[in-house]
């Protein structure tokens, strides 16, 4: 078997050669952001997100800790912190999957299936059961203002930007991390995001 930092480099090479865009920061292969797109079969269709992505030392043994950079509308998103619950990632984390595995499946899964009933985001959550036409606009109203080509240029490519406060966060729980790009001037609330596993 493979030593850490060599599954480390292996599966980020395997995600760079995929269909993804990876950008590393600072050339460091444990940071790095990957655009992800929103599932065909679902309201967040021809979203682009810019997700943090950061391997720690125990990589793949710990899993990779993961944050949206860009706002996504989903009832297991805290809208004003910008965390969204992975439980079923954390759950379901091994040595066996690698980073290919988030971003196909993972991801995908988040955004296809959420779970109202354990909500980070009661309005989203109240909205998808009660109303959930309603709810789909405006998941794409969200996806067509905060998840595009502009957005992700507006995020400074490669520059790291919420890098820092989303690995501050502690291993206790799951969360992805985002921040609001509303207005530019102001400096963003820090998020935290945790480890998957």
């Amino acid at each position: 078997m493979a030593s850490p930092s060599k599954r480390r480099e292996m599966d980020v090479m395997k995600l760079m050669m995929s269909d993804w865009k990876v950008e590393l920061v600072n050339d460091n292969i444990c940071e790095f952001f990957v655009e992800f797109k929103g599932p065909n079969d679902s309201p967040y269709k021809g979203g682009l997100w810019r997700v943090h992505v950061e391997l720690p030392e125990a990589y793949p043994y710990k899993s990779p800790s993961i944050g949206f950079v860009n706002r996504i509308y989903h009832p297991n998103v805290d809208e004003t912190a910008g965390s969204v619950c992975l439980d079923v990632i954390n759950q379901t984390w091994s040595p066996m999957f690698d980073l290919v595995n988030i971003f196909e499946t993972f991801l995908p899964q988040l955004l296809l299936y959420p779970n109202p009933t354990d909500p980070l985001n009661g309005e989203a959550a109240a909205l998808m059961m009660k109303e959930p036409d309603a709810y789909a606009v405006k998941v794409k109203e969200y996806t067509a203002r905060y998840a595009n080509a502009d957005q992700i240029s507006a995020q400074g490519h490669g520059n790291g930007r919420g890098a820092e406060s989303m690995s501050e966060a502690g291993s206790e729980g799951s969360f992805l991390s985002s921040s609001d790009d509303e207005d530019e001037e102001e400096e963003p609330p820090t998020t935290g995001v945790a480890d998957m596993s």
